[in-house]
């Protein structure tokens, strides 16, 4: 029998939503909309991101992993105040250059962003326009690594296994 959970305060439905949370990995992709239509480079980041989330959930649902991904618009507005905050990926509710260990920068686009530059992102002194598949990968692996890691082997009531 096991007694992993009897000292755990929950009731059983808070148990399982506490599992399921522990138990997803979130994309939150946000960028420029403006007329309906976003810049050539958040165009290319969102067929990367198409690939990466279906890479991501094979991968990961023998894990028990859900990979969920989650799209934001930016307005003109928004996007004329800070232009940075287009093209942005956050895994996990941490921004993808910090799993990779990259660097932003930024660099002309085209009509739709202009006369601002558009977001980039520098990983091992290749800079990258649009956020390829390969780098969502890595970083949402990455992320994945900490749902699975022995420290977090505690039950989710907080109860030391």
């Amino acid at each position: 029998m096991d007694n992993s959970n009897v000292s755990c305060k929950c009731s059983p439905s808070e148990r399982i939503e506490k599992e399921s949370a522990a138990n997803i990995l979130k994309i939150k992709w946000k960028r420029l909309i403006s007329k309906g239509e976003t810049c050539r480079r958040c165009g290319s980041t969102e067929k990367g991101l198409r690939k990466a989330v279906f890479t991501l959930k094979k991968s990961l649902a023998p894990l028990g992993i859900e990979v969920i991904l989650e799209k934001e618009e930016l307005s003109v507005t928004e996007f004329k105040k800070d232009p940075s905050q287009s093209n942005r990926i956050w895994i996990n509710n941490r921004l993808l250059e910090d799993w990779i260990e990259g660097r932003v920068g930024h660099s002309p686009c085209c009509d739709v962003c202009s006369p601002h530059d558009c977001r980039t992102v520098e990983v091992e002194g290749q800079i990258y326009e649009t956020i390829p598949a390969e780098i969502i990968i890595k970083a949402g692996l990455l992320a994945a690594s900490q749902l699975v890691s022995p420290q977090t082997s505690k039950s989710y009531c907080g109860d030391a296994k």
